[in-house]
């Protein structure tokens, strides 16, 4: 049997078993829902053909029915807002545009129900305070609790305001609290491919919702199916227990040991004796570990020191950027299926698909080609793609389907690649307020998108092509200004960053010479 040193050790020799499934089998069921809740939009707030109803003293209703101009007491012709409207019933029998008239002057409330929803999920920073502090399982139990209530009891509200107000509170609530515990309680030389494997559930939520939004076509009762479900995340939650290395870290040490012993015998593994198992637990005691890089990083408030230097500056707004743009695109085309496919249960359905070798293929890729290249080749792909959609002529939409299927699949491998590049080039001392900058600069793009595909296509039907396209282009001009990672050390300090980046840029100027 191989030396337990430390945590890590002690990981690997209690194995992947039964034990550490069950908090991989959590996180990925949260996937899947917040696969399904996230897309809601598509068919609880689709665009809808309206027709103005307007009042017996109407003479004429605008081309676009959203006013109309009726006769006066007096006989003057003046020009009124519409304020009620038939709406066709061929696809979908109710859902919140019809129910609640989002049309006309109230059109933005279709987008704000799904960018509330992101936009407070920056809230999340604040969890993961709370999760260091108080523990992982607590924040999971305070969120996830009031999350199954909400999502429940959305379908009977009376009022698109306290609809909202619900989407706000549940994007408030939404955290990755139990994705950090999973992979606490995961081998180290295993959690690259477990945290790919927990993300395929999100492309399976979007094409299981493809199928029920197909077949329940109100969408109270949509609501209501996608919703109680989220139930069982309880029965995990009953049965797993506290992040044991959060345990050892804040030095609750007997808990910890008690955690490790269950899960040994979950497993069905020996565990080293008692003495030893002791003292393997007395040395973790060191800062709370990075999930993703199994390295040990402080998480006390710092100053800003991720725009202490040039570099650091630099490396970080590029990466910011990168965010917004994938999250852009990736949304955009998510819940763009009214611009760029007639049937928009096919299109979700495919759209989920393409993301399952977006994620998967990403992985062997970058271990054979670096990440640098490769996040430069898909954004180059998934822009051109979309952007020659602009040029094709409307009779042939199964090659715009084609397209922008490529780009899906091409955005999700990108979005893959940057998380790991993004944890390769931000120094250990600052590589929280990096993910920090991330999830904000993400959520802004994913903020943004809805209006893009909602609100200006209706004007603009080519723009939201040409925006997604050009960004993603953009994205790779601004990555050719980066270094390649693969290969090379975590950088611990800001200072190491500088050395590895000034150590490429000086041998790209050497080859050039050359």
């Amino acid at each position: 049997m191989k030396t337990i040193e430390n945590f890590d050790d002690l990981l690997i020799h209690i194995g992947t078993g039964r034990w550490n499934a069950l908090y991989f089998l959590a996180n990925s069921f949260m996937y899947f829902m917040w696969a399904i809740q996230g897309l809601s939009f598509v068919y609880m707030a689709p665009a809808l053909d309206y027709t103005c109803l307007p009042p017996d003293n109407a003479t004429s209703v605008s081309e676009d029915s959203c006013t109309y101009v009726g006769i006066t007491e007096h006989g003057a012709e003046v020009q009124e807002p519409c304020t009620e409207w038939h709406f066709d019933t061929s696809i979908f029998s109710n859902t919140l545009t019809s129910e609640f008239q989002l049309v006309c002057s109230r059109a933005y409330l279709r987008a704000t129900y799904h960018s509330i929803f992101s936009f407070l999920s920056v809230l999340c920073l604040l969890w993961g305070y709370l999760a260091d502090r108080y523990g992982r399982k607590v924040v999971v139990v305070l969120t996830h609790v009031p999350l199954g209530v909400l999502y429940i009891a959305m379908s009977f509200l009376p009022t698109f305001s306290m609809v909202l107000a619900f989407r706000a509170l549940m994007g408030a609530l939404t955290n990755a609290t139990l994705y950090l515990l999973a992979m606490e309680v995961c081998e180290i030389n295993k959690r690259s491919t477990v945290g790919v494997l927990m993300g395929l559930p999100w492309a399976l939520g979007t094409m299981v919702y493809g199928g029920l939004g197909y077949l329940i076509r109100d969408w109270r009762w949509l609501n209501f199916a996608i919703s109680v479900p989220f139930l069982f995340i309880f029965v995990f939650i009953y049965l797993f227990d506290e992040s044991p290395r959060w345990l050892l870290v804040t030095g609750k040490k007997e808990k910890a040991r008690r955690v490790v012993q269950r899960a040994a015998r979950i497993n069905q593994v020996q565990l080293p004796s008692e003495e030893h198992l002791l003292t393997v637990l007395q040395k973790t005691q060191e800062p709370m570990p990075n999930a993703e890089e199994g390295k040990m990083i402080k998480t006390g408030c710092t100053s800003p020191k991720i725009f202490s230097t040039p570099i650091i500056r630099r490396v970080t707004i590029i990466l910011a950027t990168c965010y917004i743009i994938t999250t852009l695109v990736f949304t955009g085309l998510n819940v763009g299926g009214s611009v760029f496919s007639p049937n928009p249960f096919i299109y979700m359905v495919m759209g989920g698909l393409m993301e399952i070798p977006g994620y998967t293929l990403s992985a062997p890729i970058i271990n054979r080609w670096g990440r640098k290249v490769p996040l430069i080749v898909s954004f180059f792909v998934c822009g051109a793609c979309i952007l020659s959609t602009v040029i094709i002529p409307k009779d042939m939409s199964w090659l715009v389907l084609t397209l922008v299927m490529l780009g899906k699949l091409t955005v999700s491998g990108a979005y893959m690649i940057l998380v790991v590049y993004q944890a390769e080039l931000q120094p250990t001392e600052v590589r929280l307020q990096g993910k920090g900058v991330a999830l904000v600069s993400a959520s802004l793009g994913e903020c943004i998108a809805p209006y893009i595909t909602s609100l200006l296509a209706v004007a603009f039907p080519w723009l939201p092509s040409v925006l997604f396209g050009v960004t993603s282009l953009a994205a790779c001009f601004l990555l050719a200004i980066l270094p390649e990672t693969v290969g090379e050390p975590l950088p611990e300090t800001v200072e190491d960053l500088d050395k590895l980046w000034r150590r490429k840029w000086m041998s790209s100027s050497n080859s050039v010479e050359v």
